[in-house]
């Protein structure tokens, strides 16, 4: 209810303990399935029905389809596969740590299809050129927040190959605004409509990150050979990371290259389908050989990337790298189970109807009183060694403020004394969205997550929190 004065509702927050945790935690069953990462084998899905092959397009790593193993069962050069990609999908296979397949109808998670994304641990897109369906952007969407990894690969606008009205940079852009599970820029970034003729990005300098140094080689420069860029928006989502630019352009512009996390899941982003092109394919279709290109390091990238997006490596700050056992870390993640587990001041974890939950009944309301008040909630929480790490919340800020500059209210972040994000007034929504953090760095720590809501002495500011996560894989 927005911007109405919060009611003391320390009643409803004490009935938890009278006998509704059971009740509680039992709201918070699913039945989603979440990808299984393999210890040694990374499983990967090229996409091929959404146009892939239209045009002179041949974006496929094999004519064998779903299993490429079918057309050569142990392939050692790009010949062996016929598909422009062939030499990804081959690099790959040979390393005996991937199982590949590509998916020629509609995307599906949770389904019973042996190219059902419940079965893969990121699946690529390599310049879709037809809209995926209502239904396919929740089962993509849903796929990566529950943990798998996204790899989307754009061309410039005006690619649309088959003629029907959409081009890669229109298909992903809707993929990210235009979906039932999160359209508030989950990402962190959008796809520019451009047409850039040539280039070779550069790579920024991190040497801890696992994209542009990881075991496939160290990226240098990519190739445009008429692309395009994205435009990253860190206020959005703070794990958004610009990893090669297009010449004369840093920070939030000119992105050619970027990496981000949605919920669980990672997500990479390429400006053109060149880079991964190797000039071998079909007959009758005109190829460009970028994955060999001289002047840059595309297959370094391409398979760098595939390997991160999959679970290997770090995000540039730590952890990963090592086996790790996926699991969710917090408890009571949801609040349905009242005042256990968290650390919280009074009223804080309530089921007042005042202020809706995103699911079940209960959740953490700080602040919100109108008056000069601080709360705090926290839960301390041990990450294993060798795990990659995302805390995700989802985040509902409601205001009596009029001011659109001046933040009175504010709601902090923190990750042991890692500051991850500062909310206020300014942030009022509403409804809920949802916020990540890579916390990596924190792995073979125990740290205390924390929420600190301090509210100004008139105007109420509601930060309500629900639906936490802190993932490893």
């Amino acid at each position: 209810m927005l911007g109405s004065r919060r009611s003391r509702r320390r009643l409803t927050t004490a009935l938890a303990g009278l006998g509704l945790f059971v009740t509680g935690a039992a709201l918070q069953v699913t039945t989603t399935a979440t990808p299984a990462h393999a210890a040694t084998t990374h499983r990967v899905l090229f996409d091929d029905g959404h146009a892939e092959e239209a045009g002179n397009a041949d974006w496929i790593i094999s004519t064998s389809k779903p299993d490429p193993l079918a057309q050569d069962s142990s392939p050692s050069a790009e010949t062996d596969w016929t598909g422009a990609l062939s030499s990804w999908g081959v690099a790959l296979q040979k390393t005996g740590s991937y199982s590949l397949k590509t998916a020629t109808s509609a995307l599906t998670y949770g389904g019973s299809s042996a190219t059902d994304l419940s079965n893969f641990d990121t699946l690529v897109l390599p310049e879709p050129n037809t809209l995926f369906t209502t239904a396919e952007k929740t089962a993509i969407m849903t796929f990566v927040k529950n943990g798998g990894g996204l790899f989307m690969i754009s061309d410039h606008t005006g690619a649309d190959r088959n003629s029907d009205g959409y081009d890669a940079v229109e298909i992903l852009n809707d993929l990210m605004t235009n979906n039932s599970v999160d359209s508030t820029d989950p990402f962190g970034f959008s796809i520019d409509t451009l047409d850039i003729s040539s280039g070779y990005p550069a790579a920024i300098s991190d040497s801890s990150n696992a994209v542009l140094n990881g075991a496939f080689g160290t990226v240098t420069k990519s190739l445009i050979a008429d692309g395009t860029t994205a435009t990253l928006k860190p206020a959005d989502n703070a794990n958004v990371k610009g990893l090669v630019y297009r010449s004369g352009y840093s920070g939030n512009t000119g992105a050619f290259f970027a990496t981000s996390t949605f919920g669980s899941g990672r997500v990479a982003f390429w400006g053109d389908s060149s880079p991964i092109d190797d000039g071998t394919g079909q007959s009758g279709n005109t190829l460009y050989d970028g994955w060999n290109d001289t002047g840059a390091t595309n297959a370094a990238l391409a398979l760098n990337a595939t390997a991160w997006l999959a679970g290997d490596g770090s995000t540039g700050g730590g952890g990963g790298g090592g086996t790790c056992t996926a699991a969710q870390l917090l408890g009571n993640p949801g609040f349905e189970s009242g005042n256990t587990t968290w650390t919280a001041s009074s009223g804080v974890i309530t089921n007042s109807s005042s202020e809706a939950a995103r699911t079940g009944s209960y959740k953490a309301w700080l602040d919100g009183y109108g008056t000069a008040h601080t709360d705090t909630l926290s839960q301390s929480v041990t990450i294993p060694s060798g795990c990659s790490a995302t805390l995700s919340f989802y985040l509902h800020v409601d205001t009596a403020e009029t001011t659109t500059s001046t933040a009175y209210d504010k709601l902090t972040v923190t990750a042991g004394s890692t500051t991850l994000a500062t909310y206020s007034n300014l942030n009022a929504a509403s409804g809920y969205v949802l916020k990540s953090f890579d916390v990596s760095s924190l792995a073979g720590t125990t740290a205390t997550i924390g929420f600190s809501g301090v509210e100004g002495s008139t105007l109420q500011t509601s930060f309500v929190i629900d639906d936490t996560a802190l993932n490893v894989s």
